[in-house]
């Protein structure tokens, strides 16, 4: 199989498994141990956490904490309920973790528009009573990267928190050091599925979704795995060791892969985004049918989360396309393991099926 879905998921690094082993051990070693436990096994699996917590806060701004989630979806959902914060702003093409959430917070929730190549103008006003905006840093489908910083600053000069859902962007991109909530996902940067983070800017206040043992510095109760602790801060010291390297690669294989598909039409801006996101689309193509033909290359039709609800992407119909158009892009991502011969291939075929359909 051509793996060409990284938006969906990232391919475990094998730093990542071989840290997660150690804590996935049977009664012959001490790890499987509670790291809540105060006896030795208990403390050692504790240490690990502690580890680990400090390896992902290296891809974070200085002054916040790290607070371990299931993964971002809860990380976002724990950054706008905590709060407390009831008149939202969040991008039209936010992730449906953000836009679900807010809207059952805030059912006049204010969308902010992004322009024909998918970006938020810096300049967008805020409803006078907005007291939280969410803006992504880059997005899942199409790859912008928003212009966070700045309107983080007018969110705080509007006396609003600003939530970044870094999930596409960290270990990629350096964060937005002015934010105060950010949420990001393990398996997003080739670590382990099932665990994410929520970093809080010290002095903000949120409240716990999850009672009980009052774990995670009483924001998220509940037992953590060191394994997947250790995985995630595994792969996150190696994202911020290879940051450049990553990007460089991924930049390659873009304008390669842009090259070879020269006749399809980009979505989003070419300039203001990350490169290992590429959203084409081609007038008359059936990309059920196109999926169907390639069953051994692995690509999207857009976001994993809303695949097989028959519905236009949100993001693409924000940024002016009409449903015909949304329902005739494809998402291709790739990363620190795509091969230039996998992805010429792919190319290759992807334009030999097209024209099978006479587009």
């Amino acid at each position: 199989m051509i793996y060409l879905d990284y938006q969906a998921t990232t391919p475990l690094a094998p730093e990542a498994r071989e840290a997660m082993l150690a804590w996935l051990s049977g009664p012959d070693t001490d790890g499987f141990a509670n790291p809540h436990s105060p006896h030795r096994a208990g403390r050692g699996a504790a240490a690990a956490v502690e580890i680990a917590r400090e390896q992902v806060a290296q891809l974070l701004p200085a002054g916040g904490r790290v607070i371990f989630t299931s993964g971002a979806t809860e990380a976002i959902n724990l950054a706008l309920l905590g709060s407390g914060r009831r008149h939202l702003a969040v991008s039209a093409i936010e992730h449906a973790a953000v836009l679900d959430c807010a809207q059952a917070i805030d059912p006049a929730l204010a969308l902010l528009p992004v322009d024909s190549e998918g970006l938020v103008s810096a300049d967008v006003p805020f409803p006078a009573q907005t007291d939280l905006v969410a803006v992504m840093q880059v997005n899942n489908e199409i790859g912008t990267i928003q212009p966070v910083e700045a309107l983080a600053e007018r969110a705080h000069e509007q006396g609003a928190l600003f939530l970044c859902d870094a999930v596409q962007s960290a270990g990629k991109l350096a964060p937005p050091q002015n934010a105060d909530l950010i949420a990001i996902s393990a398996h997003k940067l080739y670590g382990p599925k099932g665990i994410g983070a929520l970093w809080v800017r010290d002095g903000v206040e949120i409240a716990p979704l999850i009672r009980g043992g009052g774990q995670e510095q009483g924001l998220r109760s509940g037992t953590l795995s060191p394994a997947l602790c250790a995985g995630f801060g595994a792969a996150a010291a190696l994202a911020h060791r290879r940051r450049t390297e990553d990007a460089a690669r991924a930049e390659a294989l873009w304008h390669r892969t842009r090259a070879m598909l020269g006749r399809w039409t980009l979505n989003g801006s070419a300039t203001a985004r990350w490169h290992g996101n590429l959203n084409l689309r081609l007038p008359g193509l059936d990309v059920a049918r196109l999926m169907s033909d390639l069953r051994d290359v692995a690509f999207s039709a857009g976001s994993a989360c809303a695949s097989g609800s028959g519905r236009p992407s949100h993001v693409l119909r924000a940024l002016g396309l009409s449903d015909s158009d949304a329902k005739t892009s494809i998402r291709l991502g790739f990363g620190r393991y795509s091969h230039l011969r996998d992805i010429e291939d792919a190319c290759a075929r992807l334009e030999a099926a097209a024209a099978d359909q006479g587009v």
